[in-house]
């Protein structure tokens, strides 16, 4: 593939850094000067076959020497220490970690002392935030006035427990983060028109967005319903306290572009990861 013609797979918060490693960015990020940051795509990697090429999921049936390599090769493209990363351990919850200098390593080079993480922050420079993705939605947060960081991977549990509320407020603990001096990006992920759910699900989300049910959810009828992510968790920022014109919405879908982006429902299961990477720079 032609990795320049990947930038028409960039919707209007994001953008991609087209090169031998090409990775996604928001433009509102790459305005701070302390932050650096990428969304991956499939390509530049060394894994084979349904995990072609730069499948950076542990878990995925890969040689962990690929896995290993994949974060370097991203590392070096974006332009951090793969040394620095510390890696999420995500079973789908709403529970974020406070991760210092110490950690840099965890997941990737020593054993993490820590699970059932979904969440990272950090107020540290040089540590890098890792989470990982397939269809759930990556929030990142940046704490322009404290130079504090969030990441968090929100999937339908995540989103109806309102993690990326649940981050800021726990920067807000830990390094002073008030939500108006927050920048937030919510990343590639599924959209509504691909991301089908079952009444009991659905039900989850008008308990938890009585306000808002005609906006992020379509009734397909035999108790199937088609769910807005994007719209959710664009809502639990807002609800949060972060600014409207300080929220930056993809619409970069990941199964609706599974020739560049992994997505399990588009791949059927049958797919690597992606990643998010969040640092705060020298």
């Amino acid at each position: 593939m032609d990795f320049i013609n990947l930038n028409k797979f960039a919707g209007n918060a994001t953008r991609v850094k087209a090169s031998k490693v090409p990775y996604i960015v928001f433009p509102a990020l790459e305005k701070i000067d302390f932050i650096r940051h990428g969304f991956s795509t499939k390509f530049g990697g060394v894994s084979e076959g349904h995990l072609a090429s730069m499948n950076l999921g542990w878990e995925r049936d890969d040689l962990r020497e690929n896995v290993v390599k994949n974060h370097e090769i991203i590392a070096e493209a974006i332009g951090f220490d793969a040394n620095n990363i510390v890696t999420s351990h995500q079973t789908h919850t709403t529970n974020v970690r406070l991760v210092t200098k110490e950690d840099c390593g965890k997941g990737i080079y020593q054993e993490r002392d820590y699970e059932n993480v979904d969440g990272l922050i950090t107020g540290d420079k040089n540590v890098v935030l890792a989470t990982y993705f397939a269809d759930c939605v990556p929030l990142f947060m940046v704490d322009r006035k404290n130079k504090a960081i969030g990441l968090s991977h929100s999937g339908w549990k995540g989103t109806v427990g309102k993690i990326g509320k649940i981050t800021i407020e726990k920067m807000g603990e830990c390094f002073g983060t008030k939500p108006e001096d927050v920048v937030a990006c919510i990343g590639p992920s599924i959209c509504r028109q691909c991301y089908e759910i079952s009444r009991d699900v659905a039900e989850q989300f008008m308990n938890a967005f009585p306000s808002d049910v005609e906006e992020i959810l379509i009734d397909r009828g035999n108790d199937k319903f088609l769910l807005d992510l994007w719209k959710c968790n664009e809502k639990v920022f807002l609800e949060a306290g972060v600014l409207p014109e300080n929220i930056h919405v993809t619409d970069l879908c990941t199964c609706c572009n599974t020739d560049v982006l992994f997505s399990h429902r588009g791949h059927h299961g049958k797919r690597g990861n992606l990643a998010a990477f969040l640092e705060i720079a020298e």
